[in-house]
This record gives structure tokens, C-alpha cells and sequence, in this order.
């Protein structure tokens, strides 16, 4: 296997290290989604390694007031961005009940485009950890101001992954989520052309092993009770579909350039082994710790550096048991469906993301069982057909594309649930 002058470079390279100006001292974060999974977990890190790291703003969609306002004055930040511009009042006054007299606040963005001005603002480093598609413009702002991106939000790259590509400088991005973590270390074994696949790991989530049928009539306490991770409700139930695991194939073939024949899943209950590297000598390399995502958090933070004792390591004294089986794509058909809106490419991907993120609030609402989840949205994508490609892709035709799927994936719940309620 060679590799092609004229093969497009992988986004996500850790024989490349993009670096932009920095001073002395603590390396400057900004921290989209701070009170979420992804941010608390950055900030635990942050606030044990004060000499590494120093975030300079947050961002939040505004739900949680009481814990940002504690994070911005522990923090110290200069900026606060919200996006729900109506929680401003309670935040200044939860602001003002932490600093002391005459101690300025942080400044306060807040609107849809706050955690965009706070991705653009200056910094070295700007983690994004909102979940869904609605992290794509803060991602083009990090990248065209030329910071590097720990890229957390995998949403924005997958709908928008000719927009991302075309702004991305080599080494700018570093992949967040555990997998793409996992692979970007093991990649760093051997060169881009001694690949043979990639190897990406899931748990299974709560339903493996079940068929089907089995699945028809789970409910969503259910589907929430993921034996391995603690996350946010979408993403817990995208991993009891696997939808997660099928925008994951998307993202490592974006990032890595690897086709999507070569991209493999496997099911590995324990979640010890985040991802592997299979080399064309045979070699496979993994990279394993426990579950925990204050690892990858500190590579997306620290590369090319490692952050000592991130996370915890194994105790190899102790004996313990890896398994690994292959994935069920009857029960589980969301991995296969990812795979062919990739293919298609352009604005397939963010029609088959923002179908899903409709249809999870509709299973959440009771409005839609599990398996119909992945029928709705199959159907979603059959109806948009041919998407739109090339280099003509932007912005408003990504979310032009959403919305479209998002009404469609609505009117079909509807319809199903006026059927069976006539049934």
C-alpha cells in the first residue's frame, strides 16, 4: 500500500503539531460546554494543573447557572458566554454573590452566536464540548482564528466536514472523544501509508447482546443505563443505538482519510482498549486505560505533551478479563447507515445527525419506541436522496439540510403515532 502525492492529508496527524504564538506560562483555554460531561472533566484537569493550563473564557447553553457562575469565579475567566440570553440577569447575580466588592465580573456574552465569540476570542487552545450539530460554527471560528481545537463536538465535524476540512492547518485538530484519541496516539506507531485499517471499539451500550425483537419494547430508563460511561441523555442513548459509534466511523474517516472499508467496529463490553491501529505487517496497536475521560482530555489539551496523571492507569496486578465480539448489524443497523451517508458525503451526514437528534427527543417523549428511532431516520435519509457535494457546500446549505430533516423526521413521528393510536 502506497501513499498518493495526491491523497488529501488526514486532518487529525500526530507526527504534526500545529503551534500557534504563545508566551510564557500556562498555555490559554477556552472551554465550550463547560457545565456539561466533557467540560467538568476539562476543568478537574485544569484546576490540577494550574502551571499547564488557563482558561480564559467559558461558554454554556445556560441551564445550569449556579455551576458556571462558580466555575467562571474559580476560574477566574475573562468571559462567560450563554446561549439562552434570558438567564443573564440570574447569572450576573450569582456572579456578583461570588466576587467580592468592587471586583469587576467577567464580561457576559450571551445569544445562539455567544460560544462562537468565545471560540474566536483570544486564547491558545479552544476545547469544544457542545454536544450536537449546533457546535459547527464555533468550530469554523476556532479554526479561521487560528487556534488549535481539541474537538470534542463530533457533530460539527460530521455535518460539516468539507467546511472543517477546507479551514483545518495540518496538526490543528486534536480528537477528543475516546476513540479518536485512542487512534490518533496508535497511529503515531507507524506512517500514513503502513495503515491497513482502523479499529474503532464500543461497548455495546445497555442492549448488547439482545436481537431486534428484543429491543421493540425497552424503555428509555432503559436506554439511559449505560453499564460503562457516565454522559449527558443523547449521547447515552445514541450509544444504545449506536448511532454514536456509526457518527464515530464518520469522523475517524474525516480525520484520518481512511476509507470506509477499512474502518472496522468492534463490540468490547469492558471499554479498556478505546480504539487500534491494524499496520500492514500485522501489527495492531491499541491504546487501553480505564474508562475515563479526563485522558483524552488531556491529550486534546497538552499535545504533543502528555499530562502527568491525567487519569488512572491499570493495575496489572490485578487479573482481568478483555473481550471483544463482533457487532450485531441486524439489531444495531445505525453503524451501516453511517457508513452510506458518508459515502454520499455533502449534506447526507447532517441530514442523518439531525434526523436522529429529533428522533431521540421523540423516543425521550415517549413519542417514538427505540427501533423506530433508526427506522424514522433511515427513512429520513432515503427521502433527501442525492445531497449536495463538492466544494459548493456551505454553511447555509448544512443548515438548510438540517432543518428540512429535522420537520421531515417530526411529520413521520406524527404520522406513526396518529396510525397507531387509529390502530
Amino acid at each position: 500500500m502506497t501513499d498518493s502525492p495526491a491523497s488529501p492529508a488526514p486532518l487529525a496527524d500526530p507526527h504534526l503539531v500545529y503551534d500557534p504564538l504563545v508566551g510564557d506560562g500556562p498555555k490559554d483555554v477556552v472551554i465550550l460546554g463547560s457545565t456539561g460531561s466533557i467540560g467538568t472533566q476539562a476543568i478537574d484537569l485544569v484546576l490540577r494543573n494550574p502551571d499547564r493550563f488557563r482558561v480564559t473564557a467559558l461558554s454554556a447553553h445556560g441551564g445550569r447557572i449556579a455551576l458556571l457562575a462558580e466555575q467562571a469565579h474559580r476560574l477566574r475567566v475573562r468571559t462567560v458566554a450563554v446561549a439562552l440570553e434570558d438567564v443573564v440577569p440570574a447569572l450576573r447575580e450569582a456572579l456578583t454573590a461570588l466576587y467580592g466588592p468592587g471586583e469587576p465580573l467577567p464580561e457576559i456574552l450571551a445569544g445562539p452566536d455567544a460560544a462562537t465569540h468565545a471560540a474566536a476570542s483570544d486564547c491558545h487552545t479552544v476545547l469544544n464540548g457542545i454536544t450536537g450539530s449546533i457546535g459547527l460554527a464555533p468550530t469554523l471560528a476556532a479554526l479561521e482564528a487560528g487556534h488549535t481545537l481539541a474537538l470534542a463536538n463530533k457533530e460539527s465535524l460530521i455535518v460539516g466536514g468539507p467546511l472543517v476540512k477546507a479551514l483545518a492547518k495540518p496538526g490543528q485538530i486534536i480528537p477528543v472523544d475516546s476513540e479518536h484519541a485512542a487512534l490518533f496516539q496508535s497511529l503515531a506507531a507507524g506512517t500514513r501509508a503502513d495503515v491497513r485499517k482502523l479499529v474503532v471499539t464500543a461497548s455495546g451500550g445497555p442492549f448488547r447482546g439482545r436481537t431486534k425483537a428484543d429491543l421493540a419494547n425497552v424503555t428509555v430508563e432503559d436506554a439511559l443505563a449505560h453499564p460503562t460511561w457516565a454522559m449527558g441523555p443523547v449521547i447515552t442513548i445514541n450509544s444504545a443505538t449506536l448511532v454514536n459509534k456509526g457518527l464515530e466511523v464518520i469522523e475517524a474517516h474525516l480525520l484520518y482519510d481512511i476509507p470506509f472499508d477499512r474502518i472496522e467496529v468492534v463490540v468490547h463490553p469492558q471499554s479498556y482498549v478505546h480504539s487500534m491501529v491494524e499496520f500492514t505487517d500485522g501489527s495492531t496497536i491499541a491504546q487501553a486505560t480505564p474508562p475515563d475521560m479526563r485522558g483524552p482530555i488531556a491529550i486534546g489539551l497538552g499535545w504533543p505533551e502528555r499530562v502527568p496523571d491525567a487519569a488512572p492507569a491499570f493495575d496489572w496486578g490485578k487479573a482481568s478479563t478483555w473481550e471483544f465480539f463482533p457487532l450485531d448489524k441486524e439489531a444495531f443497523p445505525s453503524v451501516n447507515l453511517a457508513r452510506h451517508v458518508g459515502e454520499l458525503a455533502g449534506t447526507a451526514p447532517a441530514v442523518f445527525n439531525a434526523a436522529n437528534e429529533e428522533c431521540v427527543e421523540a423516543f425521550r417523549a415517549g413519542l417514538l419506541p427505540f427501533n423506530g428511532i433508526m427506522e424514522t431516520v433511515t427513512r429520513v435519509v432515503e427521502e433527501h436522496g442525492t445531497p449536495r457535494t463538492g466544494t459548493s457546500l456551505t454553511v447555509p446549505d448544512v443548515l438548510e439540510a438540517e432543518t428540512w430533516a429535522r420537520v421531515r423526521a417530526r411529520e413521520l413521528t406524527a404520522q406513526k403515532a396518529t396510525a397507531e393510536a387509529r390502530a
